[in-house]
């Protein structure tokens, strides 16, 4: 969880809803994302695979295996990386990253993006305050991912010193929240 949050449970879990919008803002019905509805009653997986921003983080998906687990009951906080933020990354390294033999440097990086539990926009930001200006999530993948803020934006720092900023916070799902963020992190 949050660094500074292990011993206050309930009302320090951050009321566990990290939707798409930029902190405080209202949320939209069904947002749109790649061109997309994204549906609070719809997965993490079943919303992604119609944003047209977000085949690439689709396809890696498939290739690690983890559609079955970003479809349970979560409930899960994703950092979804856009096609663009993908395309930052040296040329090749999709194309390799996706390859069998690498399912587990993939599965690794993807897991990195997720976080147990539902955080808002506006927990994050909140998380960022009492920190002092930083807050620590451990990710699924096990490493963690640090919260910082600029001005209104919410922004995220790997455990490598790369940053990638939420662009579309807050689009809440049936098993979790999806921030679109413009970078790639890694472990």
């Amino acid at each position: 969880m949050f660094k500074g949050f292990q011993g206050r449970r309930g009302a320090c879990m951050l009321a566990l809803a990290l939707t798409l919008g930029a902190a405080g803002a209202a949320e939209a019905k069904n947002p749109m994302v790649g061109g997309a509805p994204m549906y609070a009653s719809k997965t993490i997986v079943e919303n992604a695979v119609n944003s047209k921003d977000h085949t690439t983080l689709v396809a890696a998906v498939k290739a690690a295996g983890l559609v079955d687990t970003l479809s349970g009951p979560g409930p899960f906080t994703v950092f979804a990386p856009t096609n663009a933020a993908f395309n930052k990354l040296p040329p090749g390294t999709v194309d390799t990253l996706v390859q069998p033999q690498n399912k587990g440097t993939l599965t690794a990086i993807l897991t990195y993006h997720v976080v147990p539990g539902t955080y808002t926009a506006k927990d994050l930001m909140a998380a960022v305050k009492q920190g002092g200006g930083q807050a620590t999530l451990k990710t699924v993948q096990g490493e963690p991912l640090t919260v910082t803020t600029k001005g209104k934006k919410v922004m995220l720092t790997d455990a490598k010193g790369g940053m990638a900023m939420v662009t579309t916070a807050n689009v809440m799902q049936s098993n979790g929240v999806i921030h679109v963020i413009n970078g790639v992190l890694q472990p």
